[in-house]
């Protein structure tokens, strides 16, 4: 298996456990309603695996330090994103009633659609895509609406 899907492997897990995970984690806490509290530690966990990313680029110097004003800006805004998507997931499974079960599949169908959006609009491609991509863009939306419709309850 190839070095970048081994890491889409692993995204996939670890996205696909983020969900529940932060569901649980929310309930966790004693009070109602831990969301800002849930999102407190995933940020810290953002700081400390950035943390450790950078400690291991100072140690192995396998990869420069050269920061540009571009690269800061767009990376922060990024992930700005980021944080932003997790609270939005956060709150629609602790806050507003939303189950992990079907908020999941509706943000990682509904994901894939804005990131072709957003990635033909930012790297245009060289030719059109082939009628076959837009076809799986619909077939996400198609699975969001299905999860949405045919999600298993509570009960029955």
């Amino acid at each position: 298996m190839k070095g970048w899907m081994i890491c889409v492997v692993v995204t996939m897990l670890c996205w696909g456990a983020y969900v529940p995970m932060i569901h649980h984690g929310a309930n966790a806490f004693e009070a109602r309603h831990g969301s800002f509290r849930a999102f407190l530690f995933v940020g810290v966990a953002y700081f400390l695996m950035a943390g450790a990313i950078l400690a291991y680029l100072a140690l192995t110097r396998s990869e420069s330090m050269a920061m540009t004003p571009k690269g800061v800006m767009i990376s922060t805004f990024a992930g700005f994103l980021g944080a932003a998507g997790a609270l939005g997931v956060i709150f629609a499974v602790n806050r507003f009633g939303g189950r992990p079960i079907i908020v999941a599949p509706l943000v990682f169908a509904g994901a894939p659609i804005i990131n072709s959006i957003v990635s033909m609009i930012w790297d245009r491609p060289g030719r059109f895509p082939d009628w076959r991509f837009f076809l799986g863009v619909v077939l996400a939306g198609v699975g969001a609406a299905m999860a949405l419709r045919f999600y298993p309850r509570p009960g029955v």
